[in-house]
């Protein structure tokens, strides 16, 4: 083996073959001279990952020994060092790895932390996907940094924010959807969300009965023929002011219900009700509103099972 020293630079070549250029064999830890074989060096330093990865792996996450990527939302960078409670301590002990994390990791990342973690068990539990779920910890930390809800549960502004970055990424779900993956009650979700809306100063779109149509008569297992005639009656119903001071969603279910019952597909106002999480007389009331004008609310080329004057009447 041969080698050089320039100023700070250390140089290794072979003695045979000085201009061949070395081949690195990471895995021996070893430098190779391509032309006659010879070991010019060992003891390189493998920079790749620790682990193997592969793209069919259930698991996708990359086991490389540099850990986890950084949470620009936490002040630490998740660079905080968590104690294990040393083996041999009993169970007594227990309190032992808590009081000492508590102390390496600050307030304020403590409750990002639990945010963030309790905003991601809500959107796995419906299959949200991530860019929502990364709205909903960026809002979490707004509201937390402004102070504008101190004294509020953390538990009701998570629920709220996700609401919230549903509304914002197109995909809104209701307050009763959000109260069934989480631990709080529906009135005390719409408090925190109109306190972070008005705090904030947060946009949200306004809804409308489209946006859940989709999704309403898909789990009601409804053709797509419905689906479009429904969409038709409700955004007819609003455009002719006949369901002023009704939400979209209660409009959304009062048009499907009009528009199964006017094809061979029906479903009952209690079908509709557990998909839509409104109760059967509010899709009653919206119903009454619209059947007078129904002949101005269906789509010209709907194809009638069941004629408008045999449509339910109450």
């Amino acid at each position: 083996m041969a080698s050089t020293s320039t100023g700070l630079h250390h140089q290794v070549f072979c003695p045979r073959h000085p201009q061949a250029p070395l081949i690195e064999d990471y895995r021996a830890g070893d430098m190779i001279c391509p032309e006659c074989g010879l070991v010019v060096g060992d003891r390189v330093v493998d920079v790749g990952s620790e682990w193997r990865t592969f793209s069919n792996d259930k698991d996708s996450k990359d086991m490389s020994r540099v850990g986890d990527a950084e949470n620009s939302l936490l002040s630490g960078s998740d660079l905080s060092t968590i104690i294990e409670r040393p083996s041999g301590m009993g169970a007594n002990d227990s309190a032992f790895s808590s009081l000492s994390n508590r102390r390496t990791m600050n307030n304020s990342d403590r409750v990002l932390i639990n945010a963030f973690r309790e905003i991601t068990t809500m959107a796995d539990r419906i299959n949200l996907p991530k860019n929502i779920v990364d709205r909903s910890n960026k809002l979490f930390k707004q509201v937390y940094e402004s102070k504008s809800l101190k004294g509020r549960a953390n538990d009701a502004i998570s629920a709220a924010c996700l609401y919230i970055a549903c509304r914002q990424e197109g995909v809104p779900r209701t307050f009763k959807e959000i109260c069934a993956i989480s631990r709080i009650s529906k009135k005390e979700i719409g408090r925190s969300f109109k306190l972070i809306v008005k705090n904030l100063e947060t946009s949200v779109d306004l809804i409308t009965s489209g946006d859940f149509m989709s999704r309403f008569c898909s789990n009601l297992n409804l053709p797509n023929s419905i689906q479009k005639a429904a969409t038709y009656i409700a955004r007819q119903a609003v455009d002719i002011d006949l369901v002023a001071g009704r939400s979209p969603i209660s409009v959304a279910a009062a048009a499907i219900y009009m528009a199964s019952q006017a094809s061979a597909e029906k479903r009952s106002q209690k079908d509709i009700s557990e998909i839509a999480g409104v109760a059967e007389v509010t899709i009653r009331q919206a119903y009454k509103l619209m059947y007078p004008k129904a002949s101005k609310l269906f789509p010209a080329d709907f194809k009638f099972h069941t004629p408008l004057s045999m449509l339910p009447t109450f």
